[in-house]
């Protein structure tokens, strides 16, 4: 039986050879036949759902999601717009983080405009003030951090 070893295909797809075994249990992958010795051999489809997935990774699917796509992919009903409704709600997804990190990018831009001093003593630090004060990220924005800073001017 002619084939490629573990590190082979992972070569080709460029993974770790640990991720096909990974992948195998989390049924992204199914299990390649084995030689007489025992050894398992992949063909190249391994090496193109392996790219598959690596891409997807890459666009922020979470393997569940990469699973649906892949079960998509053979699913005779299924249609493009199937796939199309996934990729609209990872896109909404991106979005949310995107304005999450800009909130978080604004809360520390003004807590670093707070210090004003590089050489202050740590218990005048505007900054660890206003991190012992707030009560979880959700606390934590720029605006109530201008605000207290204001109320504290």
């Amino acid at each position: 039986m002619d084939g490629m070893t573990r590190g082979e295909v992972a070569e080709k797809a460029d993974v770790n050879p640990e991720t096909l075994r990974y992948y195998e249990r989390e049924n992204l992958i199914p299990k390649p036949p084995r030689s007489d010795g025992g050894f398992r051999l992949y063909d190249e489809s391994y090496v193109g759902r392996l790219r598959f997935i690596r891409r997807a990774k890459e666009l922020g699917f979470t393997l569940a999601e990469i699973r649906e796509l892949l079960d998509l992919r053979v699913d005779e009903e299924a249609t493009c717009r199937d796939v199309r409704g996934r990729a609209e709600a990872k896109i909404e997804e991106v979005e949310a983080k995107i304005e999450d990190l800009r909130r978080i990018r604004d809360a520390l831009t003004t807590l670093a405009d707070a210090c004003r001093e590089q050489g202050g003593p740590m218990s005048e630090c505007p900054i660890l003030d206003a991190l012992e004060r707030q009560s979880g990220a959700s606390g934590l924005s720029a605006s109530s951090l201008r605000s207290e800073e204001e109320s504290n001017s």
